[in-house]
């Protein structure tokens, strides 16, 4: 299979491209080449996609493309090049307006309205442009899968969202004392590793499967989750439960950035964000790895990569909330 990656040099699409060069096939990978490098064995073009794509590339055949783009003016200048690629669109579960649903999906869940202004500063204007962009997929190409991924963690997340439970934890085993655990142990959450979803990905591009899926792991309670990233960074912390109010009054945010705990979510507003229907994606082949091989494979990336990111909490913040100041 001749594989188009448009991206490719940076986290999922870099994991993609990867994925596609190990299964024999010919990838070639498309990026400003200023977020990394292509994988060895994948043909590297350098082009800026707000320029347009090159004119040598768009000759070329692909029998698949797979996409990463938020922009709608980027995604109709690649669906036009190459109409008869099977398409796999990268979108996310940001396209939903409705949060606090649990066990939705395609089909069940109402949308955002869709944005078609790339230069936007509307708050939810990721998830509406994403929905503009499924809306272009569809209509232009006859063959596509339309992939919206939950939160996506492993080794090389630029986010820190994830990351900072294999740091925090492993921390523990020589610091002692309590780990702060953000509201309530039964809150679902639901991760996915990108090395999963990657290989997916390229999975759906050589079968050509049609539709739209949310690419999710497990929804789990979070105190199993944060048991199995203990598990995985092999320590066994003792958690201490602070619950949404308390964590608000202290000026803990949630999700991610400074003064954050990630993977927490105001409650009940989000019980659905981290709790999608996850069955249809595995029925198309969608395969995970427990969540300790994850934190176990993030952490070693962690300690390997100097100046990686992670968010959240410092150890005097957290120090300080659970003292109650």
């Amino acid at each position: 299979m001749r594989l188009l990656v448009l991206g490719g040099t940076a986290f999922l699409s870099r994991a993609v491209a990867e994925v596609g060069v190990a299964r024999g096939h010919d990838v070639v990978t498309v990026s400003r080449g200023r977020s990394g490098t292509a994988p060895d064995g994948a043909r590297a073009v350098i082009a800026d996609r707000d320029e347009g794509l090159p004119d040598e590339l768009r000759a070329q055949p692909f029998d698949a493309v797979v996409d990463v783009a938020r922009f709608t003016a980027q995604v109709r200048d690649a669906v036009g090049a190459w109409p008869d690629a099977h398409r796999v669109f990268v979108s996310t579960i940001s396209v939903y307006a409705d949060t606090a649903t649990a066990s939705g999906g395609p089909g069940t869940l109402p949308l955002l309205a869709p944005l078609t202004d790339d230069a936007s500063e509307d708050p939810e204007a990721y998830g509406r442009l994403k929905v503009a962009c499924e809306d272009l997929v569809r209509a232009a190409v006859p063959s596509a899968t339309i992939v919206r991924p939950g939160l996506i963690v492993g080794p090389g997340d630029p986010t820190g969202r994830f990351t900072y439970w294999p740091a925090r934890l492993a921390r523990a085993a020589s610091d002692g004392g309590d780990v702060l655990a953000p509201g309530d142990p039964a809150d679902a959450v639901q991760v996915i590793d990108v090395r999963d979803l990657a290989e997916w990905i390229v999975t759906l591009a050589q079968r050509r499967t049609a539709g739209t899926f949310d690419a999710v792991g497990p929804s789990v309670p979070l105190g199993r989750l944060l048991d199995d990233v203990a598990a995985g960074v092999g320590v066994t912390p003792a958690f201490r439960w602070v619950a949404r109010a308390a964590l608000e009054a202290a000026g803990v945010v949630p999700w991610a950035g400074p003064r954050s705990v990630p993977l927490w979510l105001p409650r009940p507003e989000f019980d659905g964000m981290l709790a999608h229907d996850d069955a249809p994606a595995r029925a198309a082949g969608l395969r995970t790895r427990p969540v300790a091989d994850t934190a176990r494979d993030t952490l070693a990336w962690l300690r390997a990569t100097p100046g990686a990111t992670v968010t959240g909490l410092t150890a005097a913040e957290e120090a300080a909330v659970l003292a109650g100041r």
